[in-house]
């Protein structure tokens, strides 16, 4: 018996959804305590997503967020990551002007798992977050943020598991057809030659039922072709000078545009020839491909200038205004260029045997796949400093991303801005040589999982069922980091060779007026790169650090599992909920290099290691009904994170000091692969009162209490075991690697609201928002005296706000989403990434649309169209240096997005 009982309708709703995942077993049952002829009311669009949403949240036995979608292909927003950036307690970070990961309860994205149907999935990035944009939101049906895990949960993270629902397309119960399509424009325009302000998204998807019902397909296809467009203010940094006063040290703004590509296709097969057996076969594939052309300029101030920089106004220790003196610039012509594939195949199968017992197996393969270009290219007056053209530049805090700036060269004349390393950047072949750069780093992530589970159901007795079972996961993960000094290919060695582009390669002046440098020169460096016209020296032959980038990283984990699922009473109120444990078992290793410069020249000697470990993580979901419709839940569990793959190599690089001040003659860096996972012990409270199918509030407390954390610590290593040979008089020497340190807290509060204003007042019918916010701290310290680490993701508040009005076929709505500032992590030079601090930001977003089928018109019938303005208020996109906010280290600002289409459904 089901003590907690939503409303008829809302267990109407739980049943015409989408499958759940593997671990959501609890929640299914719900569905099996409604009535077979209960008359389901019809409910369509934000309110059909908003009561599913809403009935996963109170049925489910742990502390959920959840988002369904309003119709087949149709979730709430554009991309899953803005539609989960909307729920209590998960904020985004956005990567050029689109959401790309999310934080959960303060912790970042290196904190959370995303699943696919339960089933853990590879990335494509360096570590293990997915990047939600690689996931078309029309293939999707729910998106459910588990907050506390339960024992059955194999994919657990201590920030909390994101898991994407496809659908069960016997569930779905009907024969659908449905189709989107709609343009996209940016308003800024085409920044670049050769770009486009203009794109287009379109899906299909078919779900069909077949031999009486006991077979079900789901096929769908989604495709994208976004633009993009930026405006971009960089600072090298703020040094002082002479007077004390932060001065631009020097910049780097360019405009990008980019054109984003993605393939999506989703399969799903299920089989049910009786109510005893259920097979599900689900495929779901992505192809992303981001081009981006970015053109731009170099500008040396107080680092690089000959000349120095003048200052004319200061204030309070910034100096606002002046002049760089001699300034020799460097025109950037730059592609960044990424080709991404994820590939998800699962096999579900679960068989009743009796009243009693029944068991599962699942089966699964991730896959992900990605390589990057990132190639530079320079041009200027001259090879090397003091040979070219110079320029004083006026400059002028502008207040807001930067400076504007005043010029007297026409940087876009062919004649005088020439191919060629202009600063003397690199010495590959000789002296000021490096005339440009060329990043090629691979990425291979594949993940299999099996699983292997058996439930036992009691007649009576407080213990309803207990479930118990084994996970078997392998992952593989590789970097192949290669890098490339550029040179002119007919380069002659003499001081001042430089080139003009090839008129073949030329294209229209690209403006650089949003901060007063006009015109600057623009050509198809990458066409130009294709037809032979640089050599290339391999980074990795005269670098250690390049040597040391790239590594594979091997987990093998077994976890065994039991849980009981409780159904009693407790102090005269009703109780649901679980009890369980995990048994973690992970054996990991590292194959590696260990590289050192011997005569000029880097030697390279592989190395692998790694560690096995065993962990044990209790769990405990209680839930209370102590009024009607109100719920009372308490939760508490040890729960793990598996420390960063890029962290775990086993490359060295060292160097070795024949005469050292400190007696340590070897030094160097490492990866750690021995690193043991994050682990904390968290307690939630929450208290959930829902007062309509459409309305509720809930209020819920949060404490981690982290057991370690890792630093990047100076340690020391024995040298003689990568130097048997040689190890020399003393072979313990310094190295910089992460460890496992000390650990903290990170505790929170979070509310949410949902109202239809209908419930009070009928002339408001229709009208309804949803509100949330929630308030984070944290304290993580490495030693006990240290000051307190910065948690990368945190942000201290965030709130959340949706009004929408639906009914009779219209509806139209506006969507605000704040977050504080944070510490993100955005890329830096060479494609490595770095944390920042990243500013404020409120992103606002507005829909309006019509359903042609409460018209009347027949011939309408399953029509809807929608008009969407995402960045409404075109909010930019900043980071900062230190903690003056006025030190802007990184200005985007990506204007708005229109879109304009049109929904079909039969």
């Amino acid at each position: 018996m089901l003590l907690f009982k939503p409303s008829l309708l809302t267990l109407a709703l739980v049943a015409a959804g989408a499958s759940m995942s593997a671990y959501a077993a609890d929640d299914i049952n719900t569905t099996e305590a409604a009535d077979e002829n209960i008359e389901v009311v019809k409910v369509t669009g934000i309110r059909r997503s908003l009561q599913e949403s809403q009935s996963l949240k109170m049925s489910s036995s742990s502390i959920v967020e959840a988002i369904s979608a309003e119709d087949i292909g149709k979730l709430p927003d554009v991309s899953i990551a803005e539609s989960l950036a909307r729920l209590p307690g998960v904020s985004a970070q956005r990567l050029d002007g689109r959401a790309n990961v999310i934080s959960i309860r303060g912790l970042g994205p290196d904190f959370t798992t995303a699943t696919l149907n339960g089933r853990e999935q590879a990335s494509v990035n360096d570590n293990r977050g997915v990047e939600f944009d690689q996931y078309p939101s029309e293939l999707l049906n729910r998106v459910v943020v588990y907050k506390t895990p339960d024992a059955s949960v194999m994919a657990q993270a201590i920030g909390g598991t994101v898991d994407m629902q496809t659908i069960s397309p016997l569930t779905h119960g009907e024969q659908t057809i449905a189709m989107s399509l709609r343009g996209e424009m940016n308003d800024l325009g085409s920044l670049n030659s050769g770009s486009s302000d203009t794109g287009y998204r379109g899906s299909i998807s078919y779900i069909d039922q077949f031999a009486d019902d006991t077979i079900g397909i789901a096929l769908g296809y989604a495709r994208m072709m976004s633009p993009n467009q930026e405006e971009r203010w960089q600072a090298w940094g703020y040094p002082e000078n002479d007077a004390g006063d932060s001065v631009l040290g020097g910049a780097k703004p360019f405009v990008r545009s980019s054109e984003l590509e993605r393939d999506g296709v989703l399969a799903v097969f299920e089989y049910a020839p009786n109510d005893k057996f259920t097979s599900v076969v689900d495929v779901y594939y992505t192809k992303f491909t981001d081009d981006q052309r970015l053109r731009g300029i170099e500008i040396p101030a107080a680092w690089g200038t000959n000349g120095g920089v003048t200052s004319t106004a200061t204030e309070d220790g910034l100096v606002t205004q002046g002049t760089i003196i001699g300034a020799e610039v460097v025109i950037r012509n730059d592609v960044n260029k990424r080709d991404a594939e994820s590939l998800s195949i699962g096999w579900n199968n679960k068989f009743t045997i009796n009243d009693s017992w029944s068991i599962e197996a699942d089966i699964a393969l991730s896959k992900a796949e990605r390589t990057d270009i990132g190639m530079e290219s320079y041009t200027g007056t001259g090879r090397g400093t003091g040979v070219g053209a110079v320029d004083d530049l006026g400059f002028n805090y502008n207040g807001n991303g930067g400076y504007d700036f005043t010029h007297d060269l026409n940087y876009a004349d062919p004649n005088l801005i020439k191919l060629g390393d202009p600063l003397g950047w690199g010495s590959p072949l000789g002296a000021n040589t490096q005339d440009g750069f060329i990043n090629k780093p691979e990425i291979d992530d594949e993940l299999t999982s099996f699983r292997l589970s058996a439930e036992y159901v009691f007649d009576q007795g407080d213990v309803r069922s207990v479930e118990f079972g084994v996970n078997r996961t392998n992952r593989d993960k590789s970097k192949l980091d290669k890098g490339y000094y550029l040179t002119l290919a007919g380069y002659d060695g003499t001081d001042n060779y430089l080139v003009s582009v090839p008129e073949q390669y030329l294209l229209s002046p690209t403006s650089l007026d949003f901060f007063g440098m006009g015109d600057v020169l623009s050509y198809d460096s990458l066409a130009f790169y294709n037809d032979g016209g640089y050599t290339e020296t391999d980074v990795a032959d005269v670098d250690l650090s390049r040597a040391t980038n790239s590594w594979s990283v091997t987990e093998e984990v077994s976890t065994f599992f039991v849980k009981a699922n409780l159904e009693s009473e407790l102090f005269g109120f009703p109780l649901t909920g679980n009890v369980g444990i995990q048994a973690v078992h992970t054996d990991q290793s590292s194959d590696g290099t260990v590289a050192t410069v011997e005569d000029g020249v880097v030697t390279l000697t592989p190395r692998t290691a790694g560690d096995t470990y065993l962990e044990w993580l209790p769990s405990m979901n209680l839930g209370f009904e102590i009024a009607d419709g109100q719920m009372l839940r308490f939760a508490a569990a040890r729960t793990l994170t598996r420390a960063r793959m890029d962290k775990m190599n086993a490359n060295v690089n060292f160097s070795y000091n024949e005469n050292p001040n400190d007696g340590v003659n070897w030094s160097g860096g490492a990866g750690n692969p021995e690193l043991r996972p994050w682990l904390a012990r968290q307690y939630d409270i929450s208290y959930e009162n829902y007062f309509s199918d459409q309305g509720y509030f809930s209020l819920a407390v949060f404490y981690k209490d982290l057991e370690n954390y890792v630093y990047d610590q100076q340690t020391n290593f024995d040298f003689s075991t990568i130097l048997p040979q040689n190890p020399g008089d003393n072979p313990i020497g310094n190295v910089s690697q992460p460890l496992n340190g000390n650990g903290g807290y990170v505790q929170g509060i979070e509310a949410s609201l949902s109202i239809d204003f209908g419930i009070f007042v009928e002339q408001l019918s229709g009208f309804g928002t949803i509100l949330s916010g929630s308030y984070n701290d944290s304290e993580v310290k490495e030693t006990a005296d240290s000051d307190p680490t910065t948690l990368p993701g945190l942000s201290e508040k965030t709130f959340n706000a949706t009004v929408y009005y639906e009914n009779s076929g219209f509806e139209a709505r506006i969507s605000s989403r704040y977050r504080s500032d944070f510490l993100g992590e955005v890329t830096k030079i060479s494609l490595q990434r770095e944390n920042v601090n990243i500013k404020a930001e409120t992103v606002v977003d507005a829909q309006i649309g019509y359903d042609f089928t409460e018209s009347g018109i027949d011939a309408l019938y399953g029509l809807s169209v929608q008009f969407q303005v995402n960045n409404l208020t075109n909010e930019p996109f900043t980071s900062y240096t230190g903690d003056d906010q006025r030190l802007v280290r990184d200005y985007q600002n990506y204007g708005r997005n229109f879109m304009l289409g049109a929904n079909y459904k039969f």
